[in-house]
């Protein structure tokens, strides 16, 4: 019965090819499009996993931060907000409802607030990245906003990973492209959070978090790297170490579940021609909370950003 009912299709694929201007190759790459499916997860999530992130909040750490820009550090703060949401696979949004075909993701909104002399910056990034941690992200997207202009980057992982940039800058500008996939740092921060022992270690292609790459300007691509997880005390530090941005980025977070980051540094050079200087950004955390915070938008909830430290 199986047999045939696929005979049948096949033969209604062949008539609609013969009876109509659509090539062969053209129907072939709609079927290898909507066949195209997340592999499903490797093992089960664990019950510690499902009480904490499926428990109808956010988590949301704030963080003092220390931001180099233009040669000079800067006090601002950061925000780190990770939740559990359903996302549409071929869309690339969050689903409105459920459905058994949405994939299960972690996101997580990352936000740095700072200030460059009379004028402020404001960056977010964000990242949905699949629970089932066996395949790259989804779906990333980046903004940033100064008196000057503002850019955004976004990159969606289907066949290759198709990227779509704007910048007020010349030379960036529109951009539309393509890139084979390897590791997201921006993905890096949710795995993390899920299971750091499936971190990647050695020699490797990482393609750098979005707003390193605005910031300094570089093409957004792969470029060598050498990552490594090192025990200290209750807590690992997860480094990378990009040789030829002269780069590194060390991340500290708790070593037992659920992960949670403590801090971390980023050190390259800052600032451009003669001003240009190797600095370290330094992020340290003032608060954790659990919150569904989607729903606290009155006045009386902005006690909750004075609970953050913000």
């Amino acid at each position: 019965m199986k047999k045939s009912i696929l005979l049948f299709a096949f033969l209604g694929i062949l008539v609609i090819i013969a009876c109509s201007n659509i090539k062969a190759d053209d129907v072939s790459k709609t079927i290898e499009k909507t066949t195209e499916k997340i592999t499903p997860p490797t093992k089960k999530l664990t019950e510690d996993f499902k009480k904490y992130w499926y428990a109808g909040t956010a988590e949301i750490s704030s963080y003092q931060l220390e931001q180099a820009r233009y040669g000079e550090i800067r006090k601002g703060t950061a925000v780190l907000i990770y939740v559990t949401e359903d996302f549409l696979p071929e869309a690339q949004v969050k689903a409105d409802r459920q459905n058994a075909n949405n994939i299960p993701v972690l996101k997580l909104n990352s936000t740095k607030k700072f200030n460059t002399g009379i004028y402020p910056y404001s960056i977010m990034q964000s990242t949905f990245y699949p629970v089932a941690n066996n395949q790259h992200a989804i779906k990333v997207s980046s903004s940033m906003q100064e008196w000057c202009g503002h850019v955004y980057a976004q990159l969606n992982n289907k066949k290759q990973f198709e990227v779509l940039s704007h910048s007020y800058f010349q030379g960036e500008a529109d951009q539309q492209f393509t890139l084979d996939k390897a590791i997201l740092e921006n993905e890096l921060w949710a795995k993390i959070r899920i299971n750091p022992n499936d971190l990647p270690q050695g020699n490797l292609k990482i393609i750098p978090s979005f707003e390193y790459s605005r910031l300094r300007h570089t093409k957004i691509k792969a470029y060598t790297a050498k990552a490594s997880l090192e025990k200290k005390g209750s807590t690992n530090i997860y480094s990378i170490n990009y040789p030829k941005l002269n780069r590194n980025i060390s991340i500290t977070f708790d070593n037992t579940f659920p992960y949670e980051i403590e801090s971390w540094t980023e050190t390259f050079k800052s600032g451009f021609g003669p001003n240009a200087k190797e600095l370290t950004t330094k992020a340290t955390k003032i608060k954790s909370i659990k919150s569904a915070y989607w729903g606290k938008n009155s006045n009386k909830d902005e006690v909750l950003r004075e609970e953050l430290g913000l």
